[in-house]
């Protein structure tokens, strides 16, 4: 028989892998749960599959629970559901990133199998991640019963898990931080600075578009020792200076933002020249 699944907490992660368990029929779908009956009713609209449960109602058992809450609120609803529901034997997840499977300690001690998976994706829009995740990379770590459980579920809808060291869980989450968010802060430091030189705002993101894709196309082809290049690659100190004193002219945030990623450059030049001896 296939495995009963129940959700609690259902925005966009949850609702978007709850479609795609019922979806390719890797969970039987039972009941979703919300803080509001109608978020609850639109999930399971979405889904296409289960049963909306309010706040306040209990849910049916079932084999595998996901909590796909917020990543401070896991804590919360692991202890809420340990009081509430029978969870002996069974596997529960959460979602988050940022927080390890200890965060489900209440539920351990109450004899559930417990384990985080992380999909590294963006989920603003469900239906379109929902239609394109096969391939995506998720990052897996707890016990071993639940993982032997979750694994070929998650590669059932096109995951590619990724086991990661639970202790290092933050800093995990912190790379994607930086791969993705601190990339946008960087990218909007070049296009606000082009439109200070006089180039329009439209203008500069096509100028920037050459360097950004192949820049980033070179890191993960050749590594970034080997995709650096530049003023400080080169060893243009003054050049450096100058253009950090510029920027710092004109905004000081962004100056001091060019100095702290000046001295991290300067560390990758010197990893890039250590390889070339």
């Amino acid at each position: 028989m296939t495995a009963t699944l129940n959700i609690v907490g259902a925005g966009h992660v949850g609702r978007t892998l709850g479609r795609l368990f019922a979806a390719r029929g890797v969970f039987d779908l039972r009941d979703v749960k919300t803080r509001a009956s109608a978020s609850a009713q639109a999930a399971v609209a979405f889904i296409g599959a289960g049963r909306a449960v309010a706040d306040a109602q209990p849910m049916r058992p079932a084999d595998v629970w996901m909590l796909a809450v917020a990543d401070d609120a896991i804590a919360g609803a692991a202890a809420a559901l340990a009081q509430s529901e029978p969870v002996t034997g069974a596997v529960v997840f959460h979602c988050s990133g940022a927080k390890a499977s200890g965060e489900l300690d209440a539920l351990r001690r109450a004899g559930a199998l417990v384990a985080s998976v992380h999909p590294v994706r963006s989920f603003a829009d469900p239906a379109t991640v929902a239609a394109s995740f096969d391939g995506t990379f998720c990052g897996v770590e707890g016990d071993d019963a639940a993982l032997a459980t979750l694994l070929p579920a998650f590669e059932a809808i096109g995951a590619r898990p990724v086991r990661i060291d639970a202790a290092a869980k933050t800093v995990y989450h912190a790379a994607a931080v930086f791969a993705s968010n601190y990339l946008v802060t960087v990218m909007d430091a070049a296009l606000r600075a082009w439109q200070a030189a006089g180039i329009p705002a439209d203008v500069a993101r096509e100028l920037a578009r050459p360097l950004a894709t192949e820049t980033l196309a070179n890191v993960l082809r050749l590594g970034p020792e080997a995709a650096l290049s530049g003023p400080i690659a080169r060893g243009d100190g003054a050049t450096v200076a100058r253009q950090h004193a510029a920027v710092t002219a004109w905004d000081g945030p962004t100056g001091a933002l060019y100095g702290a990623l000046a001295t991290a450059t300067c560390d990758l030049a010197r990893r890039k020249r250590a390889g070339q001896t």
